[in-house]
């Protein structure tokens, strides 16, 4: 099993595994970010390069630095690679451009956006974007469509991550959306407007990274700091049943799979993805329908956990007064 160190902590894999892979066994601050990459996702990866690191030795066998920086979701590690995240201040540099290239046609609509909050994109332009863009020429617009009679399409915040084509490819039955045209004009679409009615179709909305995809039914109804999110499940035929409701007070907001740290879904059972279906995630939007499990652990780092911490007496009492609720609903 190949051996690489990374900003100093070195760490034993199995064979095949990439510096990104690496770095998240390890953890922390040396983990670089990833707007494109998602581990469930076959082929994912390479398009954004916000996950660039710097290679200072390549291997035991050719210690030689690889001459660029390489995209750690792409780079498979070999025996003695050294690797540099955060230490490196010219690969901090470079990853700066990356996220300016990112924002050039992205909006500074988070005020309004229903990502807000939950958004990669934030968290990767507060931390390695200018506090002014440079760019003199008209952005990039798009007219807002409708995608599915569920999702809403933003395309002027898209960033071409190409997670929501991949969910297409391989979760739902069919695809019939994708990237039209090339360079400045590519852009996510359908051919037909409103196609998009496969049955796991809203995971689209979960594995776009920011505000691109969204949930029509959650449109404007709450900011998501102010929503308690709860683990629930469901015996359901076509998923999992897994979910995270995100409630305010026992109105349920709305529903979503079971996110891990890196914001992917997590596994179910027996390392299948935890996909949920759209009638889990549209339709059932009440108490009675799910069995309620508790709070969901949040990251203390995220804003979501706002309040959360502090909020764990009205938590316990949404979950103690599940049965009682599900009453009056048969009732």
């Amino acid at each position: 099993m190949p051996k690489v160190t990374i900003d100093g902590h070195t760490i034993e894999v199995p064979d095949g595994t990439t510096i990104l892979q690496a770095a998240r066994m390890i953890g922390g601050d040396v983990t670089p970010p990833a707007m494109c990459y998602y581990s469930k996702l076959k082929t994912s990866g390479g398009y954004c390069r916000t996950c660039i690191v710097k290679v200072t030795k390549g291997s035991e066998k050719d210690p030689r630095p690889m001459p660029k920086p390489v995209a750690s979701c792409r780079t498979t590690v070999m025996d003695g690679m050294e690797v540099q995240n955060k230490t490196a201040p010219d690969l901090i540099d470079a990853r700066n451009g990356v996220v300016e290239f990112l924002l050039i046609n992205h909006p500074l609509d988070c005020p309004i956006c229903d990502q807000a909050g939950e958004c990669h994109l934030q968290d990767l332009s507060y931390e390695n974007g200018l506090s002014k863009s440079r760019y003199e020429f008209k952005r990039r617009e798009f007219e807002k469509i409708d995608i599915g009679d569920k999702i809403k399409l933003h395309m002027t915040r898209c960033i071409l991550c190409y997670r929501c084509v991949k969910v297409a490819e391989q979760v739902c039955d069919t695809r019939v959306h994708g990237v039209m045209n090339r360079g400045d004009v590519a852009e996510i679409s359908t051919y037909i407007e409103k196609a998009i009615d496969n049955d796991f179709s809203g995971n689209m909305i979960d594995v776009c990274p920011v505000g691109a995809l969204t949930d029509r039914t959650f449109r404007f109804k709450s900011r998501v700091w102010f929503t308690k999110p709860m683990d629930a499940h469901r015996d359901c035929s076509k998923c999992c049943g897994k979910a995270v409701l995100y409630m305010s007070g026992n109105e349920v907001l709305r529903v979503s799979a079971r996110k891990d740290m890196w914001g992917e879904v997590e596994d179910a059972a027996e390392g299948k993805p935890g996909w949920i279906c759209n009638e889990c995630r549209f339709e059932k939007k009440e108490v009675k329908d799910w069995t309620i499990e508790g709070p969901r652990a949040i990251d203390r780092h995220s804003v979501i956990a706002q309040n959360k911490y502090l909020d764990k007496k009205n938590l316990k009492i949404d979950v103690s007064n599940q049965k009682q609720i599900q009453e009056k609903a048969h009732n």
